[in-house]
């Protein structure tokens, strides 16, 4: 009977050791895993902190600090010559305009003979001494009319190319609604042009060390966009060649940079009411050229996600293809 009861009390005592083992190595795994979770929640905040920084750095760098440069434009890029496609309205003439401001000659390609003309006599009165040239082509026509484009682009030494040109469904429309002129013309005026006309100068720039290709892109590669969906798919690709040329030409002395803006107002949007008037002054850094454009981005980047994004996007084409269907029936019950 003694004996039992010493088994038991001993058992007891081994239970209660066991218990209070068992206790502390919770206590203890507990602890270490709230240890672990505040350590990664410290990093996810330092990390987004970090980003937040950095943007606001970048900002200033572009927005404020280019600004102030006042770069001597044809030594720094290497050649006199600034070629601008897309040049007679919105982002292609203003960059036309600025650079020829900057002591750059011109070079402006469009489809429009009288739109260019108009364009070279702006640029004359406001640019005395600086030389103008047109070449008067339609980009949606492929690849046969890069001959003449070469044939004017030879013996220049071109210092800076600006891809500007674009095309876009105005008004927005389904995929399905699109004619085969249509979709060849998005390939052709914003895909195949910023090849073929960085194949064109880009040797001459490699040749001389130094050089500038500017591609005008939108923000909307970074989110596909209904109703404009060529149009985002196209300008993705304008993102992904010039990130990829950029990082094959580092160390060559050749800036690739991307623009890519929001809505601004040209002929090209001249149907939605959400357009922008925007000033781009300086050829600099990838950026989206205007604080308000590089914040919306931001925000479309780091705080939504792409469906939301998509659906706003949707809501406003949507709306906007409403206002210009009555607009467009109010003007044809004015005719009868």
């Amino acid at each position: 009977m003694r004996l039992s009861v010493t088994l038991c009390i001993s058992h007891w005592a081994r239970m209660q050791v066991d218990c209070q083992v068992w206790c502390n190595v919770s206590v203890i795994g507990r602890y270490g895993l709230q240890c672990v979770l505040t350590f990664l929640g410290l990093v996810w905040v330092a990390r987004w902190v970090l980003y937040i920084v950095l943007d606001i750095v970048g900002a200033l760098r572009k927005f404020l600090l280019a600004r102030l440069s006042n770069d001597n434009l044809p030594i720094k890029y290497g050649g006199k010559w600034a070629v601008v496609t897309g040049c007679t309205d919105g982002i292609g003439k203003e960059y036309a305009r600025q650079l020829a401001q900057r002591g750059m000659n011109i070079l402006l390609i469009a489809r429009n003979k009288d739109k260019l003309n108009n364009v070279k006599q702006l640029i004359r009165e406001e640019s005395p001494g600086v030389e103008t040239e047109i070449v008067q082509v339609d980009f949606s026509h492929g690849r046969v009319i890069y001959q003449e484009i070469a044939r004017h682009v030879e013996g220049k030494n071109i210092g800076i190319l600006v891809n500007n040109l674009g095309m876009v469904f105005a008004p927005p429309k389904k995929f399905v609604e699109a004619s085969e002129d249509e979709v060849w013309g998005h390939v052709n005026v914003n895909v195949a042009s910023v090849v073929a006309m960085t194949q064109l100068v880009l040797p001459g720039m490699l040749a001389r060390g130094r050089g500038a290709i500017i591609n005008l892109s939108s923000v909307t590669s970074s989110c596909p966009v209904p109703y404009l969906g060529i149009y985002a798919a196209t300008k993705a690709f304008v993102d992904f060649f010039s990130e990829s040329l950029s990082w094959e030409l580092r160390g060559s002395g050749i800036t690739v940079q991307t623009l890519r803006p929001f809505t601004v107002i040209t002929h090209m949007t001249n149907y939605t009411e959400f357009n922008r008037k925007t000033k781009y002054n300086t050829v600099h850094i990838p950026c989206n050229g205007y604080w308000p454009h590089g914040l919306q981005e931001f925000l479309m980047d780091e705080v939504y996600n792409r469906r939301f994004c998509m659906y706003m996007l949707d809501r406003m084409i949507v709306s906007n293809i409403k206002a210009e269907l009555k607009r467009v029936a109010e003007e044809q019950v004015k005719k009868k």
